[in-house]
């Protein structure tokens, strides 16, 4: 038969311990049963913690991003546990408020807060946006707070009101404001640093008001994609990993799960941002001091002894490389070189539209115009797509394989180890005529692309009248899509370099059917170091960090539970040593007695 031999507990209570009967008194009997308890709690506790552990938060990831695919419900006001947060995009052409939330942080270091947009009663998201841009006040920067007031009106009916002292209002400028003179940008802050919190009682200092500049904007907007693809939760087995070597010294690389890139061409600029997980070699001190003013490199830890989440991006925006501001350079160039060409060979095409200028990059038989400084250029589609792309090629400036004429420096990309995904243009040149947006193929891409251009101008507005096309087309669409898919093809491949085969870019509008902002990227930088909040007061479970919330709580009773019993077990011994002692006394006292009467009756 098993037996247990506790060698621990007092001499005088050693017994053996069988699994069926305890051959012990019956009060050394039940507190070995309430030791044997305690000790099998501990560790069923601490088994419970080690097994459920991780895959409650495992399972937590899994459900924080399904719920954000799915419909977005409607925010729980009610739970006084949420966080919230504010952020005011001031753009050039208007300005929207969002407002976002999240619930405590759970206590791992590694772990990014849970953020997510907030939303109504009616499950909309909780955004508003009034026009023109804030830069209009440039000449009465003392109205700046009231030109926000709607907004931030707004935000505070949806904010619990019990929460406004502690929920962050950050301000942050784009593009309108940067074109302002420092000094007319200094009084528009000054105004709104002033009198916003004389009216609204958020968390505002001096600090959350600025003018950010287009790499942070950048830096925003790619740490918001990647942060609601999941791309910053530690890699699961059947996850692209990337090798990343951090700046610090002695650090050894780390495996994470790979983050994807962003491409995204506007109407007037073109802006990139992507990781670069290895360290940067440059080849000369002028290359080294224009990469490193386009490579950001940020911890999103809460801890910055902590790189996990240490993260080295490229990002940058290229003015005038847009769909269509490179358009119009294009046009410029048709009108001064065919004007100077007239001029010198005393010629008249263009000039009339019985002799348009045969323009490959407009449909077949299309006819426009142009017009520059009082002078018009008629034009003819041509519809070839090849010739196209030989033509808006040099529109690249491209120096010493690089792209803009000033040679702006390029962080290499590794092709066969990435992850892209296109926005606004380059969805549009796929998805709003030619049908094939997500999933880019450069192949079919060019076929479909060469096929639209030489199709008749006339059948491309049939199909238009059918409603053959996305929703979003009109005839501007038709009338550009083929200069803008050469664009778009050569901004790609010979601008950024990609491979012609290269699988893993997708062309998006939305991400988990959600137009997703960059103000939500400024908010997780933001508010990156409150989580320390919750891990400076639990130091032990910084210390354990598998042992989850419940489980501490849980096992910290089981600890005082155990010590209680211990000092019952403890006071009962000496209680016990006491009356053990009262009885060796007792019989001393009687043997000695027993001598004595035998003496007696001896002597007798």
């Amino acid at each position: 038969m098993a037996r247990i031999s506790l060698s621990c507990v007092p001499a005088s209570w050693y017994c053996s311990v069988s699994l069926l009967s305890l051959g012990c008194a019956p009060r050394q009997r039940l507190l070995l049963l309430l030791l044997l308890t305690c000790s099998a709690l501990l560790l069923l506790g601490v088994y419970q913690s080690q097994l459920w552990g991780p895959q409650r938060r495992a399972g937590g990831r899994f459900n924080k991003y399904l719920s954000i695919a799915e419909t977005m419900e409607a925010t729980d006001v009610l739970n006084a546990a949420l966080n919230y947060g504010i952020v005011v995009d001031c753009g050039s052409s208007g300005s929207r408020v969002f407002v976002y939330y999240w619930p405590p942080h759970n206590g791992n270091p590694h772990t990014l807060l849970d953020i997510r947009q907030m939303s109504d009663h009616d499950r909309k998201p909780v955004v508003k946006k009034i026009k023109p841009g804030i830069s209009t006040l440039a000449q009465t920067p003392a109205q700046a707070s009231r030109y926000l007031q709607p907004l931030l009106s707004f935000a505070a009916a949806h904010v619990p009101r019990s929460k406004h002292k502690e929920t962050p209002l950050y301000i942050l400028c784009t593009a309108g404001m940067r074109l302002l003179p420092d000094s007319q940008q200094a009084a528009i802050l000054e105004d709104l640093v002033t009198d916003v919190p004389l009216e609204f009682d958020f968390l505002f200092s001096r600090s959350h008001a600025e003018v950010i500049s287009g790499k942070q904007e950048g830096v925003y907007a790619w740490i918001g994609i990647n942060f609601v693809l999941g791309r910053f939760d530690h890699a699961d087995e059947e996850d692209a990993i990337v090798e990343v070597t951090t700046g610090s010294q002695n650090q050894q690389p780390i495996s994470r799960r790979r983050t994807v890139g962003i491409m995204d061409m506007g109407g007037a600029s073109l802006q990139i941002a992507y990781e670069v997980p290895s360290a940067v070699t440059f080849s000369s001190p002028q290359e080294e001091e224009a990469g490193k003013s386009l490579l950001a490199e940020f911890n999103l830890g809460c801890d910055v002894e902590h790189t996990q989440h240490v993260y080295r991006v490229y990002v940058t925006t290229f003015l005038g490389f847009g769909g269509n501001m490179a358009r119009q350079r294009y046009e410029d160039q048709l009108v001064n070189s065919t004007l100077a060409k007239n001029r010198l060979l005393t010629a008249q095409t263009g000039l009339s539209e019985d002799k348009p200028l045969l323009d490959p990059c407009l449909p077949v038989g299309l006819s426009d115009s142009v017009e520059r400084d009082e002078r018009t250029l008629y034009l003819r589609g041509q519809g070839d797509w090849a010739r196209c792309q030989e033509a808006v090629r040099p529109f690249l400036g491209l120096h010493n394989g690089t792209m803009s004429p000033r040679g702006v420096y390029q962080a290499p990309i590794d092709f066969s180890n990435s992850e892209f995904y296109g926005f606004s243009e380059f969805y549009y040149c796929m998805e709003d005529v030619l049908r094939m947006g997500g999933q880019y193929d450069s192949d079919k891409y060019s076929r479909s692309a060469t096929d639209y251009c030489a199709t008749k101008w006339s059948t491309l507005k049939q199909r238009l009248d059918s409603k053959l096309f996305s929703q979003q087309a009109d005839s501007n669409r038709l009338k550009y899509q083929c200069f803008k898919s050469a664009w778009m093809y050569e901004v790609l491949h010979s601008g950024f370099r990609f491979p012609t085969h290269y699988p893993s870019l997708k062309t998006a509008q939305l991400v988990h059917d959600k137009e997703v902002q960059w103000t939500l990227g400024a908010i997780l930088f933001k508010t990156r170091f409150l989580p320390l909040r919750d891990l400076q007061q639990e130091t032990f479970r910084q210390s354990h960090p598998s042992w989850l919330r419940s489980s501490f709580v849980y096992n910290h009773h089981l600890f005082s539970l155990c010590i209680l019993v211990v000092l019952l077990a403890i006071l009962l011994y000496i209680l016990r040593l006491r009356r053990i002692h009262r009885r060796e006394q007792r019989q001393a006292e009687a043997l000695d007695l027993l001598w004595v009467e035998e003496g007696e009756a001896l002597l007798a």
